[in-house]
């Protein structure tokens, strides 16, 4: 071949290569994903960092479809109006079509039906519990785009009247958040409470924002119960356990999974809640949560002890699972029909892991599905994008909580079973 016809099929091949962007440039892409989640309240932020702990694995593992995946983190403050704009800006700013949080049902609820829902895109929360969700997906209003990895109200609430039967309280007060949460929770608890012979001697919301709530615990108060039942956020928290144990109100305290904070438990005082026990949901006894806890450990230097932790692991995980399964380009419906084929108890069982991610991918490609084990264990969602989970019964220490009581899935579901 002369030189110059050499030159021009050098030529002509360099051009080939230009003209098909898939060689050698694949990985040259990025795909955004959205996260609405309370950065600035202490126990929201490491929620956000186990999220992103997750998506740095998938990366680690080629990234979802070719493509490396970008979490665009937006702070809701706990306030449902921040998180629905936060998410609005996500989703019409930025084009996700899968949306990660919200923290609080109260937050999760107006951006569910206000953004997700009518843009099309799946959302996924590590972190709300309002039964209110579960009906409106048997409505039919949540076109199967909203899904959860925490167990719904039913649980705390069964737990805690478990724990107030075993305590011996005949009576309590309940304080709880004026939100959709702990409007739920305090529906919960009255029936649940009523089943094990308990009195909720009065039941009072709590609104955000006061300089005080001396009101609201003079009435709890004046009912004279033996104890007091929390379904509040650190915040509120802190200031109406204040007004109560100034006002000689008892130390015994039933607390849901929201005050499991380090601030609440500083700012009130440990020494006022040495007989305050609190609920939440677990992870299972199994080898897929020790492996989280493992390399929780070695990524943050600290035990996941806070709340939603692991659920918002497995959130984020499942999420991206599922955007590899359901392919490039896909849409939020899409994607949240592919959560079926990450989570299927049929499947291949993976780890939650880099390497179980990139093994999922190739599954995947074959046409196979997968079983998704995650730090929450076996992650199944039902019709209704409701999962079920063991329980905790927890206290504080100087280091942060302790386990007192740990209850299986098949404990839970025997005692909820029995309330009824």
């Amino acid at each position: 071949m002369s030189l110059t016809k050499y030159l021009w099929a050098a030529l002509g091949l360099a051009l080939g290569l230009i003209a098909q962007p898939s060689v050698g440039l694949a990985q040259d892409c990025t795909t955004k994903i959205g996260a609405v989640l309370p950065t600035s309240v202490d126990w929201g932020r490491p929620i956000a960092e186990t999220a992103q702990f997750a998506v740095d694995q998938v990366n680690a593992a080629g990234g979802v479809n070719g493509c490396q995946i970008e979490m665009v983190l937006r702070d809701t403050q706990v306030d449902p109006k921040v998180g629905v704009d936060a998410a609005k800006a996500l989703v019409d700013l930025e084009g996700v079509d899968l949306l990660l949080g919200a923290v609080s049902s109260g937050v999760s609820m107006p951006i569910l039906t206000s953004v997700t829902v009518p843009s099309g895109v799946m959302q996924m929360s590590c972190c709300s519990s309002s039964t209110a969700f579960t009906k409106l997906a048997e409505e039919g209003k949540t076109n199967g785009l909203w899904f959860r990895t925490f167990a719904t109200t039913g649980v705390q609430s069964a737990v805690a009247a478990k724990v107030a039967r075993d305590q011996g309280f005949k009576s309590i007060a309940v304080l709880y958040k004026n939100d959709d949460w702990g409007q739920d929770m305090a529906r919960l608890i009255a029936a649940d409470f009523a089943a094990v012979g308990v009195e909720v001697t009065a039941s009072v919301a709590i609104n955000d924002g006061q300089p005080s709530y001396r009101g609201e615990v003079t009435e709890a108060l004046a009912s004279q119960p033996e104890a007091l039942y929390l379904a509040l956020y650190p915040a509120e928290g802190t200031a109406a356990v204040r007004e109560w144990i100034s006002l000689g109100g008892t130390q015994k305290m039933i607390m849901a999974n929201s005050l499991k904070s380090d601030e609440f438990r500083d700012n009130v005082g440990l020494q006022y809640l040495g007989s305050a026990l609190g609920t939440d949901t677990a992870s299972p006894r199994s080898e897929s949560a020790d492996a989280f806890r493992a390399a929780y450990i070695e990524r943050f230097n600290s035990e996941p002890n806070g709340p939603g932790l692991a659920n918002s692991y497995d959130a984020a995980m499942i999420g991206l699972l599922a955007m590899q399964a359901a392919g490039e380009g896909a849409s939020g419906a899409e994607i949240a029909a592919a959560v079926a084929k990450v989570t299927d108890p049929n499947g291949t069982p993976i780890t939650a892991d880099t390497e179980g991610f990139a093994q999922a991918k190739e599954i995947l490609a074959g046409g196979g599905t997968v079983a998704y084990q995650g730090a929450t264990g076996d992650v199944r969602f039902d019709a209704n994008g409701d999962v079920s989970a063991p329980a905790v019964v927890w206290s504080f220490n100087e280091s942060g909580t302790q386990e007192v009581e740990y209850l299986s899935l098949a404990e839970v579901d025997a005692f909820i079973a029995s309330l009824k």
